[in-house]
């Protein structure tokens, strides 16, 4: 499960789709609806957060607005609750991080939009992050 922190206007069309359901999957872990998954470190900004689904609902909507703004149909009403508005912190190491590891994967399955983004050097987080000062965040696997 990857659940980005860049903003995501940079994902391909791969990398929005496969976000989308994994966001989803969260939402449904944090409902206490699976069982699969409910450790997993990429949950646990989620969980510290007051309402946690609100928080998923937050970064659901966040997906939906660029699906939308592409002319994809995601479905609106699977995002469960309404989204919070504070601001969850992510550190730019952490934010800097996800961008490397990324563009790895973009290099391999869209050379053009790889070469489109590669040299940016200011990186928007997704719309639900503030980003502070920081190191690797200590739920990342590395």
């Amino acid at each position: 499960m990857r659940l980005w922190s860049i903003h995501p206007c940079y994902l391909d069309r791969q990398g929005l789709l496969a976000v989308w359901r994994e966001a989803l999957l969260a939402q449904q872990v944090l409902l206490g609806a699976t069982k699969g998954y409910g450790k997993h470190p990429q949950l646990d900004r989620f969980k510290k957060q007051k309402e946690p689904l609100r928080a998923i609902a937050a970064y659901l909507t966040g997906i939906h607005q660029e699906a939308e703004a592409r002319g994809y149909a995601f479905d609106k009403e699977k995002i469960l609750t309404l989204p919070q508005t504070e601001k969850i912190l992510v550190t730019e190491g952490q934010l800097y991080y996800e961008w490397e590891h990324f563009l790895s994967k973009l290099r391999l399955r869209d050379e053009k939009r790889y070469q489109e983004l590669k040299d940016l050097k200011r990186i928007k987080p997704h719309c639900l992050f503030s980003m502070v000062q920081g190191n690797i965040e200590s739920f990342e696997r590395r």
